[in-house]
């Protein structure tokens, strides 16, 4: 027999499919506040990298305009991932550091999180 899984819910302590968390992130899109799953954070990092890519092979001005759009919802997410792992939100002022920014936050991204629930 076949179990149906509730869609609704986030699958395995935290982890969420591709489709979930693009629909949790735009949901939270100006939420600040909370933490995110790893999961969450890094397919909404994918979504927006491979959208973006794709705008701009058909118009730089169409991905620019996208990625405009999409700067708050992921600056939401950052934050609750941030949080997440036990550190501050403000750390993602790194990503105005050309390259090693974008390194420092990666790792911070990656640290599995800082309590359990």
């Amino acid at each position: 027999m076949k179990s149906k899984k509730n869609s609704n819910v986030p699958t395995e302590a935290g982890t969420m499919t591709f489709f979930e968390s693009i629909r949790e992130c735009f949901t939270k899109y100006a939420e600040f506040n909370g933490r995110a799953s790893r999961s969450e954070f890094w397919w909404f990092t994918l979504f927006v990298t491979l959208v973006a890519s794709a705008l701009l092979l058909i118009n730089e001005t169409v991905s620019n305009i996208f990625l405009v759009a999409i700067l708050l919802p992921l600056l939401a997410a950052g934050t609750r991932r941030l949080r997440d792992s036990g550190k501050d939100p403000w750390w993602q002022l790194f990503l105005l550091v050309p390259v090693g920014g974008i390194v420092a936050l990666g790792i911070m991204g990656a640290l599995p999180p800082a309590f359990q629930t």
